[in-house]
């Protein structure tokens, strides 16, 4: 029934004027993933099927939640944070599993697919919903918002911090500069409630301090939409943006500094989020206004509003944030293709969807979608210049040509990252030794599949070779945590077939059970990031990782 549905669909399409296009080999085609309404990000085997999915049909890119809120006491990172702990004495956010990080997941499983990663602070300047400022202002009162009577801001449901007082905008920054220490991901994305203020707000007594220093000891209006007293609070965020864009290019001139804020002006009426400016000043690497609408002449009107605002010589950077799917409402197969007919006729190469839940409904219709027409294939992102910043990984699986078998293996229908993994309980020496060939020389992560049980060993050594020397680790294969595609090393590799890893049975205890199974290698950015690579990989069949026990 639904090939049917979809069958009829693109035929329906094909029918009406102006619908056909042009495969574009430049565009931004982007996925937001939650951790509210979607229960992608609580497992490892989660994230592995979705990013296989998503790059089955077409996406480039996913934007991942990485500070939302919890709903009994406000907002944390969806993370493990060194940061967070040491302030709140909370890592991550409490309804996840502290023993996972689901960050490191997503960028590992993304980038096996050749998809980037943007970490994005969702809650922004927002502490917590309707919880009284929640625990971080409970923590740091003076952090509150306060608008002309005194009280807590709160707009929409929404408590908020000052987005102008400098302890604030140093907790989120610090938080940006945590993640691309910690992870080789490919930039970040604030949305709409960051830089942005109510406009009700900037009555705090820390703001306060600010303005007047700048004033000559004069206080702010009382009136919150004097047209001097906005500029002045939208100048400070639309500066907070420059200097995390800054700290970006410092950790890495690659990493990208992505925006999807409310529609403007509407944004700068309501939020101070000016980012006509941001666009104009060349603040920000990308624009994504949130084009929320539910039928096809509201969008446009607001897509040709928006485009209205950037200068001919930026739209290169300007993409449209598409709403797919929020609490029952699911946008329809001929509303989501109106919307990419009507962005491309406007040379709006690219959107991002709000949320990656509605591709997967109906049993992939709306995904599907995509792959059979605008998405059908793959595309290269504009701003890394029509080159392969994120090839797809080199993976040899332990039955494949490139994999040297020495000893006395069992094959097991144990699932691994294919169909069967290898086995022994011997300590008569056996090995795999894992050959690939290395597409361009440069600093690469090597990878293991770990298939993990209570039976197998905490001894599994492995050899991981690089072009100057070898050296050699023991892993746990016991962890539950520790299973699934797991970093060993990084390593130097120079282009050429090569000897990457070994494992091998040489440090496990009688009884023990050594498993193994696919290694993989990909590009690490943060050390490699002028590499080149000329070629889009094609999609892999799908893997799915399924938790084995022995």
């Amino acid at each position: 029934m639904k090939k049917l549905a979809l069958t009829l669909l693109l035929f329906s399409i094909l029918l009406l004027p102006n619908a056909l296009y042009q495969q574009q080999s430049a565009e931004l085609r982007a996925v937001k993933l939650t951790n509210v309404d979607s229960n992608v990000l609580f497992s490892d085997e989660a994230i592995a099927r979705a990013m296989d999915y998503l790059a089955s049909i077409g996406i480039n890119t996913v934007i991942t939640v990485v500070w939302n809120g919890h709903k009994a006491d406000g907002v944390y990172t969806i993370y493990p944070s060194s940061l967070m702990d040491s302030i709140f004495g909370q890592a991550m956010i409490p309804t996840f599993d502290q023993n996972r990080d689901p960050l490191q997941r997503v960028t590992i499983e993304a980038h096996r697919n050749g998809i980037e990663v943007l970490p994005w602070f969702e809650m922004g300047f927002s502490s917590s919903y309707s919880q009284n400022g929640g625990h971080i202002i409970s923590r740091f009162p003076h952090w509150a918002l306060k608008n002309n009577a005194g009280n807590l801001v709160v707009k929409n449901g929404f408590d908020w911090m000052s987005g102008i007082n400098p302890e604030v905008q140093n907790l989120i920054t610090s938080l940006v500069l945590e993640i691309a220490d910690n992870y080789d991901i490919d930039g970040i994305e604030f949305s709409d409630r960051i830089p942005a203020m109510p406009v009700q707000g900037g009555y705090d007594s820390v703001t306060i301090a600010v303005y007047r220093n700048e004033h000559n000891g004069s206080y702010p209006p009382q009136d919150s939409t004097d047209a001097a007293w906005m500029r002045w609070r939208a100048d400070k965020l639309s500066e907070y943006n420059r200097s995390v864009r800054d700290s970006l290019r410092m950790c890495s001139p690659h990493l990208l500094f992505s925006s999807s804020p409310s529609v403007y002006p509407w944004s700068y009426g309501e939020y101070l989020q000016d980012s006509k400016t941001w666009v104009d000043s060349g603040l920000v690497d990308n624009i994504i206004p949130q084009l929320y609408r539910d039928n096809i002449s509201e969008y446009i009107n607001e897509l040709n509003r928006s485009l209205s605002y950037v200068p001919a010589g930026k739209r290169d950077i300007f993409f449209a944030e598409v709403l797919m799917n929020k609490g029952s409402y699911t946008i329809s197969p001929q509303f989501l293709l109106q919307t990419l007919e009507a962005n491309r006729q406007r040379n709006v190469m690219g959107e991002a969807f709000f949320f990656y839940e509605g591709l997967r409904r109906n049993n992939n219709l709306l995904g599907d979608t995509l792959k059979a027409t605008y998405y059908s294939q793959p595309a290269l992102l504009p701003h890394r210049n029509s080159q392969v910043w994120r090839p797809r990984a080199i993976i040899v699986n332990e039955d494949e040509a490139g994999a040297e078998i020495t000893g006395n293996w069992t094959v097991s229908g144990i699932n691994g990252f294919k169909p069967n993994i290898l086995l022994i309980q011997d300590t008569t020496y056996a090995s795999v030794t894992y050959n690939m060939t290395v597409p361009a020389s440069g600093w690469y992560d090597v990878f293991p599949y770990v298939v993990t049980g209570p039976l197998t060993t905490k001894q599994a050594k492995y050899t991981i070779y690089s072009s100057r020397d070898s050296t050699s680790v023991l892993y746990d294969q016991t962890d539950f945590y520790k299973r699934g595609w797991q970093p060993l090393q990084t390593v130097y590799l120079e282009a050429g077939l090569q000897k990457i890893v070994k494992i091998d049975n040489s440090a496990i205890l009688p009884g023990d059970i050594l498993t193994a199974d696919a290694a993989m290698i990909m590009i690490n950015r943060k050390l490699s990031p002028d590499v080149i690579f000329t070629s889009v990989n094609m999609p892999e069949e799908r893997r799915t990782p399924v938790t084995a026990t022995f």
